[in-house]
């Protein structure tokens, strides 16, 4: 017997009725077709058209008629809590290094590793090991992600014009 299918979500706050529940990761939430287990053991296929980042409350909607729902929760994880005097300036150290940052009042929250840890840290910020839910900001218009991405390797490049004027004339004589 073949798997449920969505091919459809639909945002929070657009749908109603009740659903079943997915509990996914950050990781997990970035999907285009992967087969799923809803919390409750019933396992579905999820075949988008293009990949989405999914939030909570966003749902996978299958079913002849979009009957069938099933939203998504963010999965406790292993993460770093930041804390310190001067938050907006840890934050964009963060961001500076394109990693995915859960704003808060009081603190910030960050997947784990070590190497950012450690800087937090040089900068005199406070980092704890939590385990709770990650919902990092989506980005400069709403919904999607920030692509982490190296400078100098090919994972994502940058096109830069430069024109210089530096005065240097020459002259034919």
């Amino acid at each position: 017997m073949p798997l449920p299918t969505a091919h459809t979500i639909a945002r929070a706050g657009t749908w109603t009725g009740t659903a079943l529940t997915v509990t996914l990761t950050y990781d997990d939430r970035f999907l285009r077709r992967k087969r799923l287990i809803a919390d409750d053991g019933t396992a579905f296929l999820v075949d988008l058209e293009h990949t989405e980042n999914l939030n909570e409350g966003d749902a996978f909607i299958s079913g002849p008629q979009g009957e069938h729902k099933i939203a998504v929760r963010p999965a406790p994880e292993n993460l770093l809590q930041v804390t310190g005097v001067d938050l907006p300036r840890l934050a964009w150290h963060i961001g500076n290094r394109h990693t995915p940052c859960q704003i808060e009042p009081g603190r910030l929250l960050i997947q784990r590793d070590h190497v950012i840890m450690a800087m937090l840290s040089h900068l005199g910020a406070t980092v704890t090991d939590v385990h709770e839910p990650f919902t990092p900001e989506g980005g400069a218009y709403g919904h999607g992600r920030t692509h982490a991405h190296e400078h100098g390797k090919t994972l994502h490049s940058h096109s830069h014009d430069h024109a210089h004027d530096h005065g240097h004339h020459h002259h034919d004589h």
